[in-house]
């Protein structure tokens, strides 16, 4: 675990312009400050990421909200109140302490509070925001060890403080704040029935939005090897023929399977718990690449719970090639 020299090591990279890989609950972040656009450009062009795609402001506490952001809707205080320290992102009106270059050229901003000691640290002795996206190249997998960071981006970080294995695994729950009734842009770590049942009503998680946000990109969160994703009661059968064909298959074995044997190249026992599952998932992806795998074989689970985030994940790994049978 990254210790108070490594923090005020890494806060005075931040400081010089350069970019620090920071733990957080959900995975690892790649990290600039957020008031530098030159920091902040850095950040697209070591992720080989489109400049306009937003990234998320990360800061040390709830009561710094205002500081970001134009205004706050009752609403978005209120979701802030319950769930920060937490995976829970916020869009909201940009405000002027935020470069268009963090936002992908929109006048709105995504701002959270990691619920992360190390994060946090670093925050505090910073002492001011950190833009931080996914410290991995664009479109592919989330690191959720150091040693995820270090193996994808080696010597393009100027720092990685090492926070151990990522606690939540997927990334934060974003919703658009900007007016009164939230909308869900993209399914996370907090789940939708914790939001309503502190809202008090529904909220919508639409297939698609006009605000761009990080993380929905059609091809995202994706391994080398093509993911094919199938109903869970097919998942033996569509491996084991794909494995005749002649590829070297890597499936996502449902928990209802048991230790049930598959013949295929690698195998994963998916957990039965929600959790344990997203805390897993980009693990588990990396593992299938690293065992040499061309083709996953996956099924989603129930889209409740963290199951919306999981199979949320699971369709973008997939691709705009996806197809469910």
């Amino acid at each position: 675990m990254a210790g108070t020299s490594d923090i005020e090591k890494a806060a005075g990279v931040l400081r010089a312009g350069g970019l620090v890989a920071l733990p957080t609950e959900t995975v690892y972040g790649l990290g600039a400050n957020a008031e530098d656009p030159a920091a902040v450009s850095r950040i697209f062009q070591v992720k080989g990421r489109p400049p306009s795609h937003p990234l998320i402001v990360h800061i040390g506490g709830a009561e710094q909200l205002d500081d970001w952001v134009q205004e706050v809707p009752a609403t978005a205080r209120l979701l802030a109140e319950h769930f920060w320290p937490g995976p829970l992102t916020l869009v909201l009106r940009r405000g002027r302490r935020v470069p268009l270059e963090a936002t992908g050229g929109l006048e709105t901003v995504a701002v959270r509070v990691p619920d992360h000691p190390v994060a946090l640290a670093l925050l505090s002795a910073f002492g001011g925001g950190v833009t931080a996206p996914s410290a991995n190249r664009f479109g592919s997998v989330s690191p959720t060890t150091a040693d995820d960071v270090r193996a994808e981006l080696g010597d393009a970080v100027g720092f990685v403080l090492d926070g151990g294995p990522c606690e939540v695994g997927v990334e934060s729950t974003i919703v658009d704040a900007t007016g009164e009734i939230p909308t869900i842009l993209r399914p996370g770590g907090v789940t939708r029935e914790d939001l309503e049942a502190v809202l008090g009503f529904p909220l919508a998680v639409p297939a698609s939005s006009g605000i761009r946000v990080p993380g929905q990109h059609p091809s995202h969160y994706a391994p080398r090897a093509r993911v094919v994703l199938v109903e869970p009661e097919k998942v033996v059968a569509e491996a084991e023929q794909a494995q005749e064909l002649g590829h070297r298959v890597g499936v996502f074995l449902p928990a209802a399977f048991g230790g049930a044997e598959v013949k295929a190249h690698a195998v994963v026992q998916v957990p039965g718990s929600m959790a344990a599952y997203a805390r897993g998932l980009y693990g588990f992806l990396r593992e299938l690449d690293q065992r040499g795998c061309d083709l996953i074989v996956a099924s989603l689970p129930a889209e409740e719970g963290l199951g919306l985030a999981i199979a949320n994940r699971l369709r973008r790994a997939a691709g705009p090639r996806a197809t469910e049978v």
